[in-house]
């Protein structure tokens, strides 16, 4: 029987500090992904009441249940946050993910796109990836990865295309909470 795994993600700045760490994530096991989310390689993690650790060591709980997605070698990745009026996709702009044993670490570039339950679509947060790509002094080819990593995420996020699917999430979110309940 696969079973959930607990993984630490580890968010850093293009320099190298730590932005924010959720502490415990559990991996779907890849025998109950969506057909085509195993076959974009897909990483999926299911956080609830997680303890979340920022920068400056000062640490609390989510509130929200969370479905996380990663897809190597995206310069974003997504996060379903199922809350009572439906799910809100929150999805971050960033490098790709790297993993090492069961810590999966990426470099966060500020940009957001948020994804309301009406289907509404706002991007976040500019005034700050502008201000950090001026302080981290950000490469041609990093601007270029996070404009391209944006302009993926504007397709995907009008399109009920992976991972914008809120009966998927649901399903994770369900079979993550029968694991933790024994199986019932």
């Amino acid at each position: 029987m696969d079973i959930f795994t607990p993984y630490v993600i580890k968010s850093f700045k293009h320099d190298g500090h730590l932005h924010r760490m959720w502490l415990t994530n559990w991996r779907v096991p890849p025998s109950i992904l969506h057909a085509e989310h195993l076959q974009q390689g897909m990483m999926v993690f299911i956080n609830s009441q997680t303890k979340i650790q920022e920068a400056d060591g000062k640490e609390w709980v989510s509130r929200i249940p969370g479905v996380s997605f990663f897809i190597p070698k995206m310069w974003f990745n997504i996060v379903a946050l199922i809350e009572e009026t439906g799910v809100r996709y929150y999805c971050n702009v960033a490098s790709p993910m790297y993993v090492t044993q069961q810590v999966l670490t990426y470099i966060d570039y500020d940009l957001d796109v948020i994804r309301m339950p009406d289907g509404s679509v706002h991007v976040v947060d500019q005034d700050e990836y502008e201000r950090h790509k001026l302080n981290y002094h950000y490469s041609a080819l990093v601007e270029s990865k996070v404009k391209e990593g944006l302009a993926a995420i504007l397709a995907l996020a009008g399109t009920d295309k992976p991972p914008f699917q809120d009966e998927w999430v649901m399903h994770y979110y369900e079979e993550w909470e029968k694991h933790r309940n024994g199986g019932a």
